[in-house]
């Protein structure tokens, strides 16, 4: 029987501030990295969980660009949506989040692509909260779960 190994992903809270970073690491290009962010029929392929199919209504990932998706898993359904504010091919992604089961809950993300070299990437993701409170809330509702074997499920179509 054979295992894949993924690299780590590592998510963490300065319990001082109302932010969550994610840094992981791609054994592939940052072109194709970042391409899997902004195409979206492979951001279906990869962004949550593996228990969930991911539906999009709109893929705009351009700079003033918007989407809107849904996580669905049998009867049920996680919505999605935001605003791209800045789009920079390869280098960078500064968008707003918002979970639609709490829509006061905006935050505002700058998803960094790094060229390792050898054809490796760093992804280093900074979400900022309103409040503390919502920066847990999110930690709380199974983000890392869907972090986590979102970004295995990206390795494995970069593959």
């Amino acid at each position: 029987m054979s295992t894949t190994t993924h690299p780590e992903t590592t998510i963490s809270a300065d319990p001082a501030l109302p932010a969550i970073r994610i840094t992981r690491e791609f054994d592939a290009p940052v072109d194709a990295v970042f391409r899997a962010h902004v195409d979206p029929e492979l951001v279906a392929k990869w962004l949550g969980p593996r228990s969930v199919t991911m539906v999009v209504d709109r893929w705009d990932a351009t700079t003033g660009g918007a989407y809107r998706y849904a996580h669905v898993r049998g009867d049920e359904e996680y919505r999605f949506y935001g605003s791209f504010h800045e789009v920079r091919p390869n280098e960078r992604i500064v968008q707003t989040f918002t979970f639609e089961g709490f829509p006061d809950g905006v935050a505002l993300e700058t998803v960094t692509f790094s060229d390792l070299g050898g054809g490796r990437t760093r992804l280093d993701v900074n979400s900022v909260f309103e409040t503390i409170e919502a920066r847990d809330a999110a930690l709380a509702s199974g983000m890392e779960t869907g972090v986590v074997e979102g970004y295995e499920q990206l390795d494995e179509l970069l593959a």
